[in-house]
């Protein structure tokens, strides 16, 4: 089985003052227990390492790459699938959905994959199920 993994997952696992940091860290561990893959995109790595850095410095850009980014597979975008993701983004018409959620929505589609570790409900919205642990957080980062 494979789980996709999004931006606002990694952000909680990396920053404790977030609310959702405790159900991160513990579907990680979870995740990595577990038979399963981990995989994302590189847009979603660019997000977050942008993230990272802007909020919490760039030590902690380096262990998220290193430690944590290193055992994730990165499947990284090509244009087409950038421009089916633009397309899906224009049609779609909602404000609070991104270039990179549609991406990865696209991308999980690509790969029969149906589980994302989030804490943005668009990918519920979607059709996709959250794996692990979650707060009752509408978060839609």
């Amino acid at each position: 089985m494979t789980v996709f993994v999004d931006t606002s997952a990694l952000y909680a696992l990396m920053d404790r003052d977030d609310r959702n940091h405790p159900a991160a860290r513990d579907t990680w561990r979870d995740l990595l227990k577990g038979e399963v893959s981990l995989l994302t995109t590189s847009y979603v790595v660019v997000e977050i390492t942008a993230l990272v850095q802007h909020r919490l410095g760039i030590d902690a850009v380096r262990t998220l790459l290193d430690d944590i980014i290193g055992v994730i597979e990165i499947h990284f975008v090509v244009a087409d699938l950038h421009r089916a993701s633009v397309a899906s983004l224009l049609t779609a018409r909602q404000r609070g959905l991104s270039l990179v959620d549609c991406v990865s929505f696209q991308t999980m589609r690509d790969h029969n994959i149906g589980a994302a570790f989030t804490f943005d409900r668009h990918f519920q919205r979607h059709g996709f199920r959250l794996a692990g642990s979650h707060s009752a957080s509408d978060r839609e980062t």
